[in-house]
């Protein structure tokens, strides 16, 4: 039995679409209210209506959030791998407990449970904000160092710190793998995480940014995931990026994939910062939500490059072009929104 966690997300869902078509049993938790139906319309975009439903129906769901330890016990019995994509991605300095809370200790749960269980392996989706650029090199590599002293978001660092977890999965006997993705493309999901960058795009942007990092394709993550745990590398941590781009360029390619005009102004420094002030002022006099920290915004500007050469060289994978995750989405989210 296969274990899945953050099943109903972008990953989780293709990662879940993948393991179905092979004959193996596949079980997967939501939290209460999630929407198991964008699981399903995902598998669509891929499938006949009529094989996304035969499929989608071979999926055991169980109700259990990261923090619900006898919930997950229950979903761990008579699991055998484990891929752990579930996680809180949140920019706003109000979720910083949560973060932890979810991507710390809920971490910590799940590699409890792998111990416990004598988990065969175990795959953990984390993020390349986890990965400092080193003094003078040119990119990123997986021989990365963090630097605590650094202005990490509150996001990075509970990754950082769920990693950790991981690693201690590692030294307890459980073998592991570490995906560390780019920014990830993919369709299903408009009113959250990237894919509001497509539904933007689409309603009109007029405003972009230069910061440059890695970006993916959602379903070359999945694959590389289903690769990496039914490969014997373990214990080794890879960097899942297609490209290194700049969110200009990014946003370019989509707005002429919608024949839009692409956004013509640029984001400065100083737009930002007087954002942050008059965003900190409506939160401390009339307890409006802050969008972006201090902390957060100088990212923004930022130029980062990282180097997929050992994932490319231990897998023999070739990356699907960024262009073309970006031409793939949009048709689908014109069929989404016809």
């Amino acid at each position: 039995m296969i274990l899945v966690t953050g099943g109903t997300g972008l990953v989780g869902s293709h990662l879940l679409l993948d393991l179905v078509k092979t004959e193996n049993k596949v079980r997967a938790i939501h939290r209460k209210n999630s929407d198991l139906s964008a699981v399903e319309k995902v598998f669509t975009y891929y499938i006949p209506t009529t094989e996304a439903s035969f499929l989608f129906n071979r999926i055991e769901w169980i109700e259990a959030s990261l923090e619900d330890i006898p919930a997950l016990s229950i979903a761990f019995e008579g699991v055998t791998k484990v891929y752990h994509s579930a996680a809180l991605v949140s920019f706003h300095s109000k979720d910083l407990n949560a973060l932890r809370k979810v991507n710390i200790e809920g971490t910590a749960n799940i590699v409890n449970l792998c111990i416990s269980g004598k988990i065969q392996k175990l795959c953990y989706i984390s993020s390349i904000a986890t990965m400092d650029p080193g003094p003078g090199e040119p990119q990123v590599t997986e021989n990365f160092t963090w630097y605590p002293e650094k202005n990490h978001s509150d996001y990075a660092i509970s990754k950082h710190g769920a990693e950790i977890e991981i690693w201690r999965a590692t030294q307890e006997g459980i073998p592991a793998v570490i995906l560390n993705p780019g920014v990830i493309l993919g369709p299903g999901f408009w009113d959250k995480g990237t894919g509001q960058i497509f539904k933007k795009v689409a309603e009109g942007l007029n405003y972009h940014f230069p910061k440059t990092t890695g970006f993916v394709g959602v379903q070359d993550v999945a694959e590389l995931a289903v690769l990496a745990m039914d490969s014997p590398v373990q214990n080794e941590q890879f960097i899942v990026v297609a490209e290194n781009l700049s969110f200009k360029n990014v946003f370019d390619a989509i707005a002429r994939s919608f024949e839009k005009r692409p956004p013509q102004k640029e984001l400065k420094p100083w737009m930002i910062v007087a954002g942050w002030i008059i965003q900190s002022l409506g939160y401390y006099i009339f307890g409006t939500e802050k969008q972006i920290s201090r902390r957060d915004y100088k990212s923004l500007f930022e130029h980062t490059l990282f180097s997929n050469m050992k994932v490319k060289s231990e897998f023999g994978y070739e990356f699907t072009p960024i262009k073309a995750v970006i031409s793939k989405t949009v048709e689908l989210y014109k069929q989404d929104n016809s």
